[in-house]
């Protein structure tokens, strides 16, 4: 059921339509790049960003997180008919030959958890019992994931306010400076970038990414829905038309449209 993944274009094309979008914007406006390139202001903001998503959360959690980053660059390989062919060619053979001539076919399986399924249905776990075991990992999976989400949440939501310290230092120097008063438009033009960059990094980035993390996360844990149902109906003996009857129901549901939950105000 693994499937090779490619470059996600909405993920892609949205940070760089979001940077083009304030750039031309600027331009426009008579600016140019080197007004807003501040590697100081950048330096407070994702600086003091990290610092304080460190403080909130265990090294573990970020670790994963940044391990989770990746998938939101990637097309995830999400629940397809394709998927339920695959699960129904198990069932098929269970059918046919029994449920120890799947043992074969169990080192090629790459997905681990339907590899753990189909073992545990093949060394002859009973339904309950395998399905508490695998809802368990599936848990266990979600909490980690909704962890990593959470750490690029609180990032969006830190980020602006590191950004207001960093426009509150660099104001500090220009007060220090207003015997050369050509120079304090320049110093609080300068000042204000730190603003810039806290409010962009959470709105066009921090933010977005926690929310395509958490969709990322619905469709790996339907796709392992579908493996834990595919594996306990060929535990049962389900036949395989009953057995594509459930998972195409299922499949049918996810895929239908739902309406987009509310994006919180920064």
């Amino acid at each position: 059921m693994t499937q090779k993944k490619t470059i996600d274009r909405s993920t892609i094309g949205g940070i760089v339509v979001a940077a083009a979008g304030i750039v031309a914007g600027l331009l426009l406006d008579g600016g140019s790049l080197r007004q807003i390139l501040q590697p100081t202001a950048a330096l407070i903001v994702f600086g003091g960003t990290l610092g304080a998503v460190m403080v909130q959360f265990p090294l573990q959690t970020l670790r994963h997180a940044l391990i989770t980053l990746k998938q939101v660059f990637l097309e995830p390989g999400s629940p397809t008919p394709a998927s339920v062919e695959v699960l129904l060619g198990y069932a098929n053979k269970a059918r046919r030959r029994g449920l120890i001539a799947l043992d074969a076919d169990l080192k090629d399986i790459e997905d681990p958890f339907l590899r753990k399924c189909l073992t545990c249905a093949v060394d002859g776990m009973q339904r309950e019992p395998l399905r508490e075991l695998m809802e368990i990992d599936l848990a266990v999976e979600e909490e980690k994931a909704e962890g990593a989400a959470r750490v690029l949440e609180s990032a969006g939501g830190f980020s602006p306010t590191v950004g207001i310290l960093g426009a509150v230092l660099g104001l500090i120097q220009v007060m220090q400076r207003l015997d050369n008063i050509g120079e304090v438009g320049k110093g609080i033009a300068v000042a204000f970038v730190a603003t810039l960059y806290g409010v962009g990094s959470a709105n066009l980035l921090f933010l977005p990414l926690a929310g395509k993390m958490r969709i990322r996360a619905r469709e790996t844990c339907v796709q392992r829905e579908l493996m834990l149902e595919a594996a306990l109906s060929i535990a049962d003996g389900t036949s395989p038309r009953a057995l594509r009857d459930k998972l195409t129901a299922h499949l049918e549901d996810f895929m239908k449209p739902k309406s987009a939950p509310p994006v919180a105000i920064q």
